[in-house]
């Protein structure tokens, strides 16, 4: 079962508990129509309604704990009101990242296919030139190190050593799998068993095409750095190097107190180290799935 984030509560207390929010969830299910295949594709085994309803409970625990929290500030001047209105926010930011978040791991996954997908075929090709039956070979690469592949490949080897025939197992995990490169992958290799085409040939083809794909997601993530790079020239370093200079000079027309200076220092330090972060995330985010 998929763990739910930011929550303070187990998985199977909240299933247990969410079936009294399915009216409140099946509402809001209507806003996310891809939840369903995102939950799917990260193997969550729940319904969206289900996955829904654990979130709005886990949601009234987390506010409940940061409102506690937040009420530690009524010491230092702070009302009750913005106590509250403080927890809702950040409830409901954690609210988006959990509806978000099997989307997240769909992406992931992905990303971890896509990674290992040319290593495991040219392993494919080098096995089917030394005469290897199809089978063994995806044995093999189920036991390989290739991480998410062999674990979906570890799923058509148990399904076919319980009966199922090897072109349904898989074409099962091709509709299954989130990465649209490795179903692109599969399908063409259970259309080629159909056809009783020549299988090597085939592989050496869609290794051609992955190394295309390849060389057309790095040149996408060059052309991207440099917007990227002149982004963070000017936010993290220019920004607060102007920052500084500006508060300095402002200080000796102003005489602000000794307070007020530290908190404009340490709110600009805070800034420059969450620009930085947010850009470090962004060039994660766009580093190609096949690198």
């Amino acid at each position: 079962m998929i763990k739910i984030p930011f929550s303070f509560v187990p998985p199977k207390l909240l299933f247990k508990l969410s079936k009294f929010f399915y009216g409140v969830a099946e509402k809001i299910e209507r806003k996310y129509p891809n939840l369903t295949i995102y939950l799917n594709q990260a193997e969550a085994k729940l319904t969206a309604i289900e996955y829904l309803s654990m979130c709005l409970i886990s949601d009234i625990f987390f506010f409940i704990f940061i409102l506690i929290i937040s009420l530690f500030s009524l010491y230092f001047g702070a009302t009750i009101l913005t106590a509250i209105i403080f927890s809702i926010v950040v409830t409901l930011f954690v609210t988006m990242q959990q509806f978000a978040y099997p989307r997240l791991i769909a992406s992931r996954r992905v990303r971890e296919i896509e990674k290992n997908l040319m290593p495991a075929l040219q392993d494919i090709l080098i096995q089917l030139n030394s005469g290897i039956p199809l089978f063994n070979i995806l044995v093999n690469i189920s036991s390989g190190d290739y991480g998410e592949i062999s674990s979906q490949f570890n799923e058509a080897i148990k399904e076919i050593n319980a009966g199922r025939p090897q072109l349904d197992a898989l074409e099962d995990i091709a509709v299954r799998n989130p990465s649209i490169l490795f179903r692109r992958v599969l399908w063409q290799l259970v259309n080629g068993m159909k056809e009783g085409a020549d299988i090597s040939s085939l592989i050496t083809e869609v290794i051609r095409s992955v190394a295309d794909e390849q060389l057309i997601q790095i040149q996408r993530y060059g052309g991207q750095l440099s917007p990227l790079a002149l982004f963070y020239m000017l936010i993290a370093i220019i920004a607060p190097s102007l920052g500084v200079t500006f508060i300095i000079i402002l200080s000796s027309f102003i005489a602000l107190s000794t307070l007020t200076t530290k908190v404009v220092f340490y709110s600009l330090l805070v800034m420059t180290m969450f620009f930085q972060i947010m850009f470090l995330g962004m060039i994660k985010t766009r580093r190609p799935t096949l690198i």
